[in-house]
């Protein structure tokens, strides 16, 4: 089956909107869409504007708090596409899927769902891979400069007007949105996590750690690509 289902019913705009929704969730260790990481089993479109959603993972004991956010993601955002008007999306094949499909049709939260094991709410270990991401973002838009000829230390200096356009750059403005840094044209290119501008000195140090980053989440997603293939073999992802 492929990774996109989509009923004959359905509205073909409601159904390419809703699948859009869909990609703006993302992995949040991996930082990619769960629609490209093949995680998306199903999305059927219904009369009246009822989806279905169903989501896999590439294991059965995949961490149930980083489950229960790509979940709760794809419920709102779902949710918010114009002309949905029931939202059904549910978690398959995972060893928690009862609890989180409970919780999240009810709108529980993760320490409402899962009492016992939160420690709050999910906001810090999202933040914790907002800041991974953009790290690896970072180092991404950086390493295509240096390609191009500039010098590691002369990147202190840049403002993202001076980087020219590049999926590198839109991605790290993303990211940058996402932690509330600045995207303004005069802002500086070289930003810590907390918005303090990274000085020549420390940009190598800081690169170098950005791309162990970067590698990292490199790696890691590769690796679910491979499990999810030997999970489910007929997952497009994967191929």
């Amino acid at each position: 089956m492929s990774s996109r289902a989509v009923s004959a019913r359905s509205a073909p705009g409601l159904s390419s909107r809703v699948w859009q929704a869909l990609g703006t969730v993302r992995d949040p260790e991996l930082d990619q869409p769960i629609t490209e990481l093949g995680f998306v089993r199903e999305a059927d479109v219904e009369d009246g504007g009822r989806v279905r959603v169903r989501l896999r993972l590439p294991t059965y004991f995949c961490a149930p708090n980083f489950a229960y956010l790509m979940v709760a993601d794809a419920h709102d955002a779902v949710t918010d596409v114009a002309g949905v008007s029931e939202v059904d999306v549910r978690l398959e094949d995972h060893f928690a899927a009862d609890e989180i499909n409970a919780g999240v049709a009810r709108a529980a939260g993760f320490s409402g769902t899962f009492p016992e094991q939160a420690v709050g709410e999910l906001a810090e270990l999202r933040r914790t891979f907002q800041r991974k991401a953009h790290a690896a973002g970072l180092e991404r838009a950086c390493a295509r400069l240096l390609a191009q000829g500039w010098q590691i230390d002369a990147l202190a200096g840049l403002r993202l007007a001076d980087v020219p356009s590049s999926p590198e750059r839109d991605s790290l403005l993303r990211r940058r949105g996402a932690l509330g840094l600045p995207t303004e044209p005069e802002s500086p290119l070289l930003l810590d996590d907390d918005g303090a501008p990274i000085s020549a000195a420390d940009a190598p140090a800081r690169l170098r750690f950005a791309r162990t980053v970067r590698v990292s989440i490199d790696g890691n997603a590769a690796f679910c690509r491979g499990l999810l293939h030997t999970r489910y073999p007929e997952s497009e992802a994967s191929r």
